[in-house]
């Protein structure tokens, strides 16, 4: 129950977002980037973990399709990739209009403080039959009128006094500057995702060169086996092995083109070209050491660049501002309401009339509204300082794990480096002592899977080398202005 006290009246006049991530496919990588309202950090999981923004909708790994196929090949350097992906990812288009919803809420909230103008201009005419109303009079006429009248009036509301309204637009100020944070945030989002996708396309083009090559090599073992048992200086076992580890190659060939296939299609999707645009990549993976990093200041520098930590230091303001603005539901209003037109049979025949009424409302018998509101605003602001703290905490994890993944990827790189030297090297003593007759090939056969393997570690560690660094430009909040420097590209 509210009290109204009517302090004056005056009337003038009457009347308103494992173990290898390289063997991981980039679209179900992708797809475990979970779909984002607001600026609620969260983390992509992978072996890099990194906060993202949450978002409205589908995540990063989607696209808006503007431009049409071109004719020929497309080359699509990393640079381009990222710029493309800035302008039609899906994410991101959906993050930005999400800021423009925001403002909008702001706007609705500060037209609470403002004054409401209205105008009105009304022309009346009626006839009334007095028969079908029941009344029938002697030599009265049952037929009144035409008669009628024209009003032309503007009305003014104000709410002078309401501290719970100032409070409201207040909390709606802070939440529009964090998702304009989150807008800042989404484009090292997309940077990170259209990046690691890039990346991940120049692995599997490794993997296909590399596949090809052990094919190459294989078909050299089968056709020297085949020579050697036509000529009867080696048994069938020897070519029927020689034949298996031939079609194992193939295989391997083939599932690997298949993905890298995949992995293109998912390149298209999250920076929007159409699919049936042709595109080369023009960068490669560059292996350039990342060293003398120190976790502390790595981890200070994060906590100033991180828009998403910034977006979530805004929310935490607008549950503030919404928890005091709960209180102050309990504070009397004030508000003035009016109106001046002109009134009469014609604007010919008219006079002026107006009304102002100032008015105080107090809320008496509402305490159930009053603590519910008050209780609800409490457990959104406790939830914004866990969700800040956790964040504070992610951030810092998410600095020390990309320090960690990018020292032991260089590591990989080294060893699977040697390795593949010491594999091509042991594979290239077999097959001479095949060919000498000295054995058999099946140490061929094994210094051949040797290869492959090596090979496909050594592609493996690049790409976990470069993402790292990558990862690490993003958990510093500068992958979107920085990413060049961590990973390379024309």
């Amino acid at each position: 129950m509210r009290v109204t006290i009517k302090r004056w009246r005056r009337h003038i006049h009457s009347g308103l977002l494992a173990g290898s991530i390289f063997l991981v496919p980039a679209a179900n990588l992708l797809a475990q980037i979970p779909a984002t309202t607001g600026a609620n950090p969260t983390s992509i999981p992978s072996p890099y973990q990194i906060s993202t923004p949450q978002q409205s909708g589908s995540g990063f790994q989607g696209s808006v399709v503007e431009d049409k196929p071109v004719e020929g090949v497309l080359p699509l350097s990393l640079d381009d990739a990222i710029q493309r992906g800035l302008k039609h990812n899906l994410g991101y288009i959906l993050t930005a209009e999400n800021t423009t919803s925001v403002n909008g809420s702001r706007l609705q909230e500060l037209q609470e403080l403002l004054p409401t103008v209205k105008a009105k201009g009304e022309v009346s005419v009626q006839q009334v039959n007095l028969a079908a109303e029941g009344l029938r009079v002697p030599g009265f006429p049952t037929i009144i009128g035409p008669f009628g009248f024209t009003d032309i009036r503007a009305s003014l509301d104000w709410s002078l006094l309401n501290i719970a309204s100032l409070r409201n637009y207040l909390a709606a100020k802070h939440n529009f500057e964090g998702s304009k944070l989150s807008v800042d945030d989404a484009r090292d989002m997309v940077t990170l995702t259209v990046g690691n996708t890039y990346l991940l396309v120049i692995a599997d083009k490794s993997r296909v060169e590399s596949a090809q090559a052990q094919v190459d090599t294989s078909k050299v073992s089968l056709d020297q086996a085949v020579q050697n048992h036509q000529a009867g200086t080696a048994p069938l076992l020897d070519e029927l092995r020689a034949r298996v580890d031939y079609q194992t190659q193939q295989q391997t060939l083939i599932t690997a083109q298949n993905q890298l296939e995949k992995d293109r299609i998912s390149l298209a999707r999250v920076i929007g070209l159409p699919l049936e645009q042709k595109f080369e990549l023009t960068d490669q993976a560059p292996y350039t050491p990342l060293d003398n990093i120190d976790p502390d200041t790595a981890v200070k520098e994060a906590f100033n660049n991180r828009s998403d930590l910034k977006a979530m230091a805004e929310q935490l303001k607008s549950a503030e501002k919404a928890r005091a603005a709960a209180t102050a539901e309990r504070y009397p209003t004030i508000s003035f309401s009016g109106d001046y037109g002109d009134i009469g049979v014609n604007p010919a025949n008219s006079h002026g009339t107006g009304d102002a009424t100032g008015t105080m409302t107090i809320p008496v018998l509402e305490e159930g509204k009053l603590r519910g509101d008050a209780q609800q605003a409490q457990a959104q602001l406790e939830t914004k300082r866990a969700q800040f703290s956790d964040l504070h905490g992610q951030i810092s994890a998410d600095v020390r794990d990309s320090i960690l993944d990018i020292r032991a990827a260089q590591q990989q790189v080294e060893v699977s480096r040697s390795n593949v030297q010491l594999a091509n090297e042991a594979l290239s003593e077999a097959q001479q002592r095949y060919a000498a007759g000295v054995s058999d090939n099946l140490a061929v056969s094994q210094a051949q899977q040797s290869v492959a393997q090596a090979n496909d570690q050594y592609v493996s560690s690049l790409y976990q080398h470069n993402i790292a660094k990558l990862s690490l430009a993003r958990a510093l909040g500068v992958a979107q202005k920085s990413y060049k420097s961590y990973v390379g590209g024309k």
